[in-house]
């Protein structure tokens, strides 16, 4: 799987194998142990500040409660074309939820389609975020910031107000457009601002 162009696919082997390990345990008895070497650029990651602030919050500093049972919100902007600006979640109450971006460009996950014309919020997107107190933005895109954009203001904005990031999300499509709590929970790791996430939703039970 090639996440993101330039980087490399993740190795997934066996560290031991199941037949291997036999030799270390009674008869019968046997387990197996993994292994992957992969950028933590993989799949759907979550950013924290400090992939892009060398003082910002690693994955060891940030709070489970900004991560876990966040109050969510989807914004439909599958039809705004590239570029989602700030319109696109004036009309919402943002504050302390996660706001999940669907693009619908998840249709190409897995395709060469996938890494080219993306579409991403612009700056005045991310400065009305962070002034409505969102506590995380997550995009079903290659990247929330305009690849050509050396600056990528999407991500230092957000970023510097302690916003943390997922992309390469897929399946927004399912979710209502609020009324459910979301989860993207990393592990623990110091010194290192992002990692692959098993990002997910809570839906109540319609009655």
């Amino acid at each position: 799987m090639i996440t993101y162009r330039g980087l490399p696919a993740p190795l997934m082997c066996d560290f031991l194998s199941r037949e291997a390990s036999r030799q270390h345990y009674a008869e019968g008895t046997e387990f197996h142990i993994g292994r992957i070497d992969m950028v933590a650029n993989t799949g759907t990651y979550l950013d924290s500040p400090f992939d892009r602030f060398a003082e910002g919050k690693d994955l060891s500093q940030l709070e489970l409660s900004s991560l876990a049972g966040l109050n969510a919100v989807v914004v439909r902007a599958e039809g705004a074309g590239r570029k989602i600006t700030a319109d696109a979640f004036r009309h919402l109450d943002v504050r302390n939820k996660a706001v999940l971006v669907q693009t619908n460009w998840d249709q190409h996950w897995r395709t060469d389609a996938y890494f080219e014309g993306h579409p991403f919020l612009t700056e005045d997107a991310a400065q009305f975020l962070a002034q409505s107190q969102a506590r995380l933005v997550g995009i079903d895109s290659y990247n929330i910031d305009d690849t050509k954009d050396g600056r990528r203001p999407v991500h230092t904005i957000l970023l510097g107000h302690d916003i943390s990031i997922v992309e390469h999300m897929t399946g927004l499509a399912q979710l209502p457009p609020d009324g459910f709590e979301f989860f993207a929970v990393p592990p623990k790791i110091r010194a290192f601002g992002t990692f692959p996430v098993r990002a997910f939703a809570s839906v109540p039970q319609q009655k």
